[in-house]
């Protein structure tokens, strides 16, 4: 693809739908790329809980003090006024009226809203336990109709183009610091495509997969943030990673249990029965999930139990297996019941509340690039996210990018251009063995020294190991053969050391940056 893009959307999640739907309904020309097979493969897609909504006693007040408790007081002000004014608004407009999200109704015929850990009002509406994937299809859809919109799947991006990296005119190294669009790898011709693009916006999700144990599907190693990074963008608050404290333990991979079966009377308890989340907040189970996960751990710690246990088998089993599905059927595939038994879990890496420096809009550091969603940073979050605050900001924040992106194109301010350097390719083999020891040493690194607790001697040792290892992969990429594997191995260690040097860089424990010196 040669052809100049008005925006170029980075991602297919919710944020990237968004962006896209807004950026097109004002005249501009989008081109969403994903490295999945599908489009619907994405963080959202995954999201089990809800978004928020409002209560009948609700208010933007209520709703920003919740998010300002839970975000441990380092929440940006702005952001937070933004997401509480405006997300309902655009959950009734875009998810409701528009799209027919069909989110649950209770008998009443009224939408079925419930709590979760840390809101004052239930407000959260959820399909069942699989509201990420019930938003995703009928939002995708919205955006195949669209005809300013073109979707490429299987293609993954590899770097941000910008003036002052892949311009062949040498005098643009003078020029403001701008991103004109990305290389791009199409996994089935092998090839890289050049796409050049007068505004970018960044909706590659989350960074769990630098994590040994994480809720996040596969493709979620960072790959914006170390984008961003390489280009010279601003990322803010790196170190702090939400682990959600209950995911499945068993054998196989995590599988999150939602934070609704405890806003929906499930209690956290250990090997005798007991409640012992009260021993470290006063909301007991549904205190905020930092505090909840370092419940959890502490407990396995004192007393030698390797999980805590999940019980919700004191309610109605019908109503248990309609309201929860997703997570009974997983269970089932476990060997748990849900519904006649307490369920084992243990924390593990889930959010991140950093990411690429953003403003209401969207637009980061680099001129002509945006970023929305998990992998940007609007400050909203702060030291730790408010639960089901993730899609609603995915929701807001896109809608303002696209707006605000598609409005920059109109103006024509922004048309410049620069002759790009062609890709230059490699041939030396990849070993996938390689790979994958490069993998397991950087999540094994990140989970036992920069995961839920920190000190300075962790830090250091994953530093060492992770500089060294960072540096090897560079020479490594240089020479071989370009593949998905590759770039994400790629990405996946240059994320794991931001995401590393922000914990070394703050030495107080706030929120889910906790370090026991």
């Amino acid at each position: 693809m040669s052809d100049r893009i008005d925006v170029l959307v980075i991602g297919s999640g919710l944020g990237g739908c968004a962006t896209a739907l807004a950026a097109a309904r004002r005249g501009a020309r989008v081109v969403m790329v994903t490295k999945a097979q599908r489009a619907e493969d994405s963080n959202t897609w995954e999201a089990q809980g809800g978004i928020i909504y409002r209560a009948e006693d609700d208010s933007p007040e209520l709703l920003a003090a919740d998010i300002v408790t839970a975000g441990a007081g380092l929440c940006k002000p702005e952001a937070v006024g933004i997401l509480s004014r405006e997300g309902p608004r655009l959950v009734d407009e875009i998810l409701l009226r528009e799209a027919r999200v069909p989110f649950d109704h209770g008998t009443n015929g009224d939408l079925d809203l419930t709590a979760e850990a840390a809101h004052s009002r239930p407000r959260i509406i959820h399909r069942a336990d699989g509201t990420g994937r019930a938003i995703e299809e009928a939002v995708l859809g919205a955006v195949r109709r669209e005809p300013n919109i073109t979707i490429l799947t299987g293609r993954t991006a590899i770097d941000l183009l910008t003036l002052s990296h892949h311009s062949r005119n040498p005098l643009d190294i003078y020029a403001p610091p701008t991103c004109v669009g990305a290389y791009v790898f199409d996994q089935a011709s092998r090839r890289v495509e050049t796409l050049l693009a007068r505004e970018t916006v960044l909706a590659t999700g989350g960074l769990g997969r630098i994590f040994l144990h994480t809720t996040n599907p596969a493709g979620a190693c960072g790959d914006g943030v170390a984008m961003a990074y390489r280009a010279g963008a601003r990322c803010l608050n790196m170190q702090f990673i939400q682990f959600h404290p209950t995911t499945l333990y068993h054998s196989g991979e995590r599988f999150l249990l939602s934070e609704s079966l405890r806003g929906e009377g499930a209690k956290l308890v250990d090997g005798r029965g007991r409640e012992f989340m009260f021993d470290h907040h006063p909301d007991g189970s549904l205190a905020p999930r930092d505090i909840v996960a370092r419940g959890i751990h502490q407990m396995m710690h004192e007393t030698g139990s390797p999980c805590a246990w999940l019980d919700i088998s004191h309610k109605d089993k019908a109503w248990i297996l309609e309201r929860f599905p997703t997570v009974a059927g997983k269970c089932r595939e476990a060997g748990f019941d849900l519904t006649s038994q307490a369920i084992p879990v243990v924390p593990a890496a889930h959010y991140s509340c950093g990411g690429v420096d953003v403003d209401g809009e969207g637009r980061s550091s680099l001129h002509r690039l945006r970023a929305v969603g998990e992998v940007s940073c609007t400050g909203l979050h702060g030291a730790n996210r408010l639960a089901s605050t993730s899609l609603l900001e995915c929701l807001v924040w896109g809608t303002r990018a696209g707006e605000a992106a598609a409005a920059a194109c109109r103006s024509g301010a922004d048309d410049y251009f620069p002759e790009i350097a062609p890709w230059e390719y490699e041939a030396e083999p990849v070993d996938p063995a390689l790979v994958a020891q490069d993998w397991l040493t950087t999540r094994q690194t990140m989970w036992n020294y920069v995961g839920l607790v920190r000190n300075r001697r962790r830090l250091d040792r994953a530093h060492a190991i992770l500089r060294e290892l960072h540096m090897e992969i560079g020479r490594f990429y240089a020479k071989a053969e370009l593949g998905d594997s590759l770039i994400s191995l790629r990405n996946g260690v240059q994320t794991a050391l931001v995401v590393l040097l922000a914990a070394m860089e703050m030495r107080e424990s706030r929120g889910c940056h906790y370090r026991t010196d």
